[in-house]
Parts: structure tokens; C-alpha cells; sequence
């Protein structure tokens, strides 16, 4: 499974930004898209994850209210739409596929592919 990510930016606080991961190969092993994050000097934390099936969601309690993740099944795309951004949330954004069947998988290690990553910069 080979993964891009898109859609990352310098936005004012406040502002909204769009990611994009684009899913190609293999992905028919895949259960369930992820969105983690890395800010400099902290470790990559889960930020929201649907499963391929049924699209239930799941988002950390940092996020839950503000971002939404949704998938394009035709286009092997899962988006993460990112409202009232705040310098917080800046960090380099990671999109992930993990084939592990259990639902709401937060744990790094439970993602077996990873795509490369997209800058996002919240100013204040």
C-alpha cells in the first residue's frame, strides 16, 4: 500500500485547512485510515481514524468538534477536514492504514503503512 499526503499549509489561527491521502496497491487488506500528527520534539500522536467499512469515526479528544475525517471509496481517498485551527495543532500531519479488524485503533504501532507526511503551520 503506497500512501500520499496533501493539503498541508501555513493558515492563521482560526483558520481551516483541507488534507488529502491518496491510497494506491494493495489496499483491499486495508480495515481503516488514519490521521496522526508530530510536532517538533513530541512524539506522533493519533488524531482521527475511519474504518473502510461502514465509516464509523473516531477522533481524539483534542480534535473531536473541530476536525472531520471522511473517505472517497472510488477514489481510495480519506480526507481530514481541519476547523478553528490554533497554533496547537501545528505539526506535521501523517495519514496511515492499518489492517488491524478491531474499530477506533489509536495506537501508533497498530499502522502498518504510513504516507510521507504534510506540513501544517498554525500562526497566531
Amino acid at each position: 500500500v503506497q500512501l500520499q499526503a496533501s493539503g498541508g499549509g501555513l493558515v492563521q489561527a482560526g483558520g481551516s485547512l483541507r488534507l488529502s491521502c491518496v491510497a494506491s496497491g494493495r489496499t483491499f487488506s486495508s480495515t481503516a485510515m488514519g490521521w496522526f500528527r508530530q510536532a517538533p520534539g513530541k512524539e506522533r500522536e493519533f488524531v482521527a481514524t475511519i474504518r473502510k467499512s461502514g465509516g464509523y469515526t473516531y477522533y481524539a479528544d483534542s480534535v473531536k468538534g473541530r476536525f472531520t475525517i471522511s473517505k472517497d471509496a472510488a477514489k481510495n481517498t480519506v480526507y481530514l477536514q481541519m476547523n478553528s485551527l490554533n497554533p496547537d495543532d501545528t505539526a506535521v500531519y501523517y495519514c496511515a492504514s492499518t489492517n488491524v479488524i478491531m474499530s477506533g485503533v489509536r495506537d501508533v504501532n497498530q499502522y502498518n503503512y504510513w504516507g510521507q507526511g504534510t506540513l501544517v503551520t498554525v500562526s497566531s
